[in-house]
């Protein structure tokens, strides 16, 4: 597992537009940009190269040509909206094992079970875990560890999946027809395995498998892709271009 920092700095980072920011300077925008210390509380330039490098790694870090059409074209038309910060999260679990492990093993489980709080220490128990068996992080102190598991559960509540200040509690959001249609196509993308049904990346929906499929199956939705369901095989084929999708669906 490739383990980095980009869960303490993307949990603490001040300003979201500069995720927006970076975007631009990414595509080679020659739109001028303000000085970062002029609209956030970033001090220093250091400062600004750790966000940097967090966003750039994490949110803004593509598997595919038709993930990153799909993505941009989110941002560019709603800048940062709570639709583009659950595709940053789901860009950024792809992009970040170490997220990705906490949402498989602490976040999803309890979300699909129905538990209403996750504690900072079911966090801090599942990275010491995973302590014994990645030469990344072995040297991580319980301080470290402690941090993460913080920062991890405010990361959550900035891509508006937890809620609280003390006592972080799990929101259960639901894909409006939009956002369902934009995770389809982000899933047809993302997963390489011709069997959807098998997709780690099934529950990043917040549905389960069954009612996932059901809604996949209305007829409303099949102007936006063509699907082949055997019952123990899933097969999704998008009928718009990924460039166009998003502006297709507004």
């Amino acid at each position: 597992m490739n383990v980095n920092s980009d869960i303490n700095i993307l949990g603490g980072l001040p300003d979201w537009n500069l995720v927006l920011q970076f975007l631009n300077t990414a595509k080679g925008s020659s739109e001028v940009m303000e000085p970062y210390h002029t609209y956030t509380s970033i001090k220093t330039d250091k400062s600004v190269k750790r966000f940097e490098k967090a966003i750039t790694g994490s949110l803004l870090r593509f598997p595919n040509k038709e993930s990153e059409q799909l993505i941009q074209s989110v941002l560019d038309a709603e800048g940062i909206s709570p639709d583009s910060l659950l595709v940053l999260f789901w860009n950024a679990s792809i992009n970040n094992e170490l997220l990705h492990h906490l949402n498989s093993q602490v976040y999803f489980p309890s979300f699909y079970s129905g538990r209403l709080v996750i504690k900072k220490d079911e966090v801090s128990a599942c990275i010491k875990e995973l302590k014994e068996t990645e030469a990344g992080i072995k040297a991580w102190t319980i301080g470290t560890i402690d941090t993460v598991g913080r920062k991890y559960l405010t990361l959550l509540k900035r891509f508006n999946l937890m809620d609280g200040r003390v006592s972080k509690t799990i929101v259960h959001p639901y894909l409006n027809d939009k956002m369902f249609i934009l995770f389809i196509y982000w899933l047809t993308a993302t997963e390489s395995k011709s069997n959807l049904l098998d997709s780690e990346w099934f529950k990043y929906s917040f549905s389960e498998k069954n009612v996932l499929i059901e809604r996949l199956m209305q007829k409303k939705f099949a102007k936006y892709f063509q699907l082949s369901f055997t019952g123990d095989k899933l097969k999704v084929e998008t009928s718009i271009p990924y460039t166009k999708i998003y502006h297709g669906l507004n």
